[in-house]
């Protein structure tokens, strides 16, 4: 510890005869941290963002979508064909222990007019659980009820986007819209719920009750007066979405009349797939950025080795005098070590800072998260630490094994 502590002293002094030098050497292995930081911030921040977004969609939800038949030899796309129904909307949850709602979903776009201020948005059709699943909250006003369903009232519920592009300042509450020439009244808004995963403004839509957006906005499929665009499901539990999958495959098929030849006429998608495709892009990304960072600290590292080798040259006659007088190998190979080591910690420092700021500006000009966890900065005082090592040893041995004669005669 004796000769740890004196070498460190000798090696602070050194670096202190040269601070532009030892400034100039940090720089490469500043950037390589900062860097690094900011990158591991930003793929945090992405992965933070989709997992609210997740959240405000519902992470027990399940959607059901129709499609996916064949047809003479042709395969029709999700979506393309009518085969889900309000039957089965109801008889999933009755029948499927591990399903506790699923609501029935219709789904169009209209024109939406209050007085001289008109705006297009999503219209869309359901019955009163669809705030339950989707986990959505009113701001103001009372939802519709199973009444209006039943009665299909000329009620409607509006999203933030709605209601600040239609109304302003005004509440809407109480006020009566024209979709399509048909009054309707406001009857809630809703709270506000950013964006989906897919990028939708999920605050830019109305519903309706299921029955009334048929009948008077969307229209009644020819085909089958009963049928939906969507069922949209929760599981009564994180940990039972597969089983309420696989409850809701067999009772469909058994519903559809679908042989075990046969393929699905219907496809069901959950959340926690669409979070682990966008996660998994978010981290691919991120480690693609961290790699590229990583390529500085590479530099920063071969920029120390460098000054090292010049630095055992400038002081090759120190060297000698201190082993003629004494000093060990060990003791001139600990000096020159910890020189590399201090300038490469103090440039990871001076990039943790600096790594900080850029994130903290990313997030204000970008409008973008950023997320630095305690593991990334302790990481890249790990790694600046280990750059010192790896590309000061080289140096430091050379000084250490340097013949105390020949050393003695440079000059």
């Amino acid at each position: 510890m004796k000769h740890l502590l004196s070498s460190m002293r000798i090696a602070f002094r050194a670096l202190q005869v040269n601070k532009l030098r030892s400034a100039l050497t940090m720089l490469g292995i500043v950037i390589g941290v900062a860097a690094v930081i900011a990158t591991a911030a930003i793929g945090s921040g992405a992965k933070q963002r989709i997992q609210q977004q997740i959240a405000s969609i519902g992470s027990n939800t399940i959607i059901v979508l129709p499609g996916s038949l064949t047809s003479s030899g042709l395969r029709m796309g999700t979506g393309n064909a009518v085969t889900l129904s309000e039957s089965d909307a109801h008889e999933l949850p009755a029948q499927c222990p591990d399903i506790a709602l699923a609501v029935p979903v219709v789904r169009g776009g209209a024109q939406i007019v209050y007085e001289n201020n008109n705006w297009a948005t999503i219209i869309y059709g359901t019955t009163p659980g669809f705030l339950a699943v989707r986990e959505l909250t009113l701001a103001e006003g009372a939802a519709f009820s199973q009444q209006d369903v039943d009665s299909a009232n000329k009620v409607a519920l509006l999203g933030k986007t709605v209601v600040a592009n239609l109304f302003g300042d005004i509440d809407p509450v109480g006020q009566s819209i024209r979709i399509k020439n048909v009054p309707f009244a406001v009857v809630g808004v809703l709270d506000p719920k950013g964006q989906s995963p897919t990028g939708q403004d999920q605050d830019d839509v109305i519903l309706l009750p299921i029955s009334t957006a048929k009948r008077k906005v969307i229209g009644i499929k020819s085909a089958n007066a009963d049928a939906v665009d969507s069922i949209t499901m929760e599981a009564k539990s994180g940990d039972r979405i597969q089983p309420a999958q696989d409850e809701a495959k067999a009772l469909l098929r058994q519903r559809h009349h679908l042989a075990p030849s046969e393929d699905d006429d219907f496809s069901i998608r959950n959340m926690e797939e669409i979070f682990s495709a966008q996660e998994a892009s978010s981290h691919i990304m991120s480690i693609m950025l961290a790699a590229v960072a990583s390529v500085s600290l590479i530099v920063g590292g071969i920029g120390i080795m460098n000054i090292m080798l010049v630095s055992v040259r400038e002081r090759t006659r120190e060297i000698g005098l201190r082993q003629a007088v004494g000093a060990k190998t060990r003791d001139i190979l600990m000096q020159f070590l910890v020189e590399a080591v201090a300038l490469s910690v103090a440039g990871g420092i001076i990039g943790i800072i600096v790594g900080l700021g850029a994130s903290a500006i990313i997030s204000r000009m970008a409008n973008w998260n950023t997320v630095i966890g305690l593991g990334a900065v302790t990481l890249a005082v790990f790694f600046s630490a280990l750059v010192g090592i790896c590309f000061g040893y080289y140096p430091a041995r050379r000084a250490a094994y340097l013949d105390p004669i020949e050393a003695l005669r440079s000059e």
